[in-house]
């Protein structure tokens, strides 16, 4: 099939690059504090779950429907800080956070590896658990507003793009290659808008 030719298009590449888009979308609104990511990343975190799963990217599909859950979460709080119905602001990472994320990504890496290498037919079992355990912590961060999250987005998506190139989901690859320059874009944006760099808000 000519990728390049969407009259060839078979209904996994259809999805793949609707998936593709409206990722793409949902992190430049993201960037730009735009609520509706929120609902633009549902669409295509429901397509990326058909999507990994035919490419036996288990934890990666399980990374999606827990990212489905963590967009609800983070379009509460980004509609209302705390009890107080005001947008939340931008803020770092508090030291516990990193520490909570320093504890869970290792553990999370080991055990869903562990269990995907030892129980399915799973492709790069380690690499996966481990990609989704750093893009939940992104993701958790992301909900909360802290600058740091798009840090994380880099690192990660530095990693995903040699993986999915691997797996010959090439749209997926070049996804994660423009994710790389919009975390960069994010980082600045959300860094420019903070009216205090010092400020923080408790766990």
């Amino acid at each position: 099939m000519d990728f390049l030719s969407p009259s060839q298009w078979d209904l996994d590449t259809i999805t793949e690059v609707v998936g593709v888009v409206t990722g793409l979308l949902c992190v430049w609104l993201a960037a730009r504090q735009n609520i509706w990511t929120f609902p633009t990343a549902l669409i295509s975190v429901t397509l990326y779950i058909v999507i990994f799963y035919e490419a036996r990217l288990y934890a990666d599909m399980g990374l999606q429907v827990m990212f489905a859950g963590l967009n609800f979460y983070g379009w509460y709080l980004w509609l209302y800080k705390g009890n107080q119905r005001e947008e939340r602001p931008v803020t770092r990472t508090t030291r516990r956070q990193w520490a909570y994320l320093l504890v869970f990504v290792p553990l999370f890496t080991v055990g869903l590896g562990t269990f995907l290498h030892q129980n399915t037919d799973a492709d790069l079992a380690f690499w996966d658990a481990g990609t989704t355990a750093v893009s939940l912590g992104a993701q958790w961060l992301m909900s909360r507003k802290k600058l740091e999250n798009w840090l994380i987005w880099i690192v990660v998506d530095a990693v995903y793009v040699p993986i999915y190139l691997y797996k010959e989901l090439y749209p997926t690859a070049g996804l994660y290659f423009l994710y790389l320059g919009l975390a960069w874009w994010g980082y600045l944006d959300w860094k420019k808008s903070m009216a205090n760099p010092s400020q923080e808000i408790a766990v």
